[in-house]
């Protein structure tokens, strides 16, 4: 039972010392294994560009079929916007599968690339320090932390990039379109900045809480599992089960904190979405009433507005990736 106490403090230890500092040497030294694979990062840029002109294409189509064409009656030509529609989407659905597709071969690589890392350092080490490590801790760093690593490779860093291009992108044709009513779809954003600025604060807590929890509870199983034997002769089962049974309430509970901190953000979210188009169509349609503003213009703004809103959604989302890549890159490293 020595041997638990030791691996808990450890635990604790490390863990409590995870998001003191946003680290940004770890996530330099992490973009390092990206280098090799520049070539395939260059080509999954250009497969985002593709996503996202084909997905800015869509509005502006709809919004020449509408005022050419539904608005004055005119349906010669119609199919024509209709059939452009039809490649917007079959492009948008090329470039995405392209995109992700290459996403997730780099990722694999770089994954590859550092469990070979890992295993080559172990091999050099000396002796002693497999007697001072349980083999557990250094299996969860070679497999289970490197897995953690890929999610932010496939799913965080190139993403983000892309995320952050669209909204680039959109911001750009909005304000081209109409400045006034990109205005007044932007007043909504501090909403959305202050709702992640609380949201990172308070799922950072619970973040640490719950990679304390899950800490414990391993090492609790591991040392059990290996004094197995020693439990039995001693006839312990009772106390170990309750021991056990209260580190996984303790687990389950900041799990659930955790949730209960995404099921507030993510619909106040939707709703601050909702809330600016609302605002648009408020404004637009007195602008159209004054004939400011076209009726096709105002549907296209709508789109526009709506895939502003979902890249800020993701991006949002990936602070849990980023927060565990940086937990296990900080335990790899």
């Amino acid at each position: 039972m020595f041997g638990m106490g030791r691996e808990l403090h450890e635990y604790s230890d490390e863990e409590q010392e995870l998001g003191k500092v946003y680290d940004r040497v770890l996530m330099k030294r992490l973009i390092q294994y990206l280098k090799p694979y520049r070539f395939q990062l260059l080509v999954i840029a250009i497969f985002m560009i593709g996503t996202t002109l084909s997905r800015l294409a869509g509005p502006v189509i709809i919004q020449m079929a509408i005022d050419q064409h539904i608005i004055p009656g005119e349906l010669d030509g119609l199919s024509i916007f209709a059939g452009l529609f039809l490649l917007s989407l079959i492009g948008e659905f090329i470039f995405a599968y392209f995109e992700e597709y290459r996403q997730l071969m780099v990722g694999q690589h770089v994954m590859r690339d550092l469990r070979q890392t890992l295993f080559s350092h172990l091999q050099r080490l000396d002796v002693q320090y497999f007697d001072k490590n349980p083999v557990g801790r250094l299996m969860t760093r070679v497999m289970g932390d490197v897995q953690v690593l890929n999610e932010l490779f496939t799913s965080g860093v190139i993403t983000s990039f892309g995320n952050l291009l669209s909204i680039l992108g959109i911001v750009v044709a909005m304000l081209i379109y109409n400045w006034q009513l990109a205005c007044v779809a932007f007043t909504v954003i501090p909403i959305i900045f202050g709702a992640t600025l609380v949201y990172q604060i308070y799922s950072r807590r619970a973040f640490r809480e719950q990679r304390k929890q899950y800490a414990r509870i391993n090492a609790f199983l591991q040392e059990n599992i290996v004094g197995m034997t020693t439990m039995k002769l001693f006839a312990q089962e009772h106390r170990s089960h309750l021991r056990f049974n209260e580190r996984n309430r303790r687990y389950l509970a900041a799990n659930l904190r955790s949730i209960f901190y995404f099921s507030i953000f993510h619909p106040l979210i939707e709703v601050t979405a909702s809330l600016a188009t609302a605002v648009i169509i408020w404004y637009g349609g007195g602008q159209i009433v004054q004939n400011a503003l076209t009726f096709g213009t105002l549907v296209a703004f709508i789109q526009l507005a709506e895939r502003f809103f979902w890249p800020i959604r993701e991006l949002s989302e990936k602070y849990t990736i980023f927060q565990n890549a940086m937990a296990s890159s900080e335990r790899i490293f």
